[in-house]
């Protein structure tokens, strides 16, 4: 996940959402999560149109709340402060489920 930047503060979240961004909300101990970390840096890569942000679900579980993200990973994305779309549940997400919601964004 090195092309993703974290997200530790409010102001970080703030200020990252103001981007076309995405946000991944993970955490270090979801097996999901790990399932995922293999190809999710080369799928960044191939759509460069976006900032890519990740959040530890358990340093940030109030901003999660308020997300309404609790199943994870999940991963939301953002315009110029506005959300635009996001693909979020407690299921194990695939690479090409992944890229159809990067791809449902352009």
């Amino acid at each position: 996940m090195e092309n993703f930047m974290d997200i530790k503060t409010l102001a970080d979240y703030e200020k990252a959402i103001q981007n076309r961004c995405i946000i991944l909300v993970t955490a270090t101990w979801c097996p999901d999560c790990v399932f995922i970390k293999p190809f999710i840096g080369e799928v960044a890569k191939e759509n460069p149109e976006f900032t890519y942000y990740k959040i530890d679900r358990d340093e940030m579980l109030d901003l999660c709340k308020d997300m309404d993200v609790l199943g994870i990973p999940s991963f939301v994305a953002y315009d110029n402060g506005k959300e635009i779309g996001r693909f979020v549940s407690k299921d194990r997400k695939t690479r090409a489920e992944i890229e159809s919601f990067i791809q449902s964004l352009k």
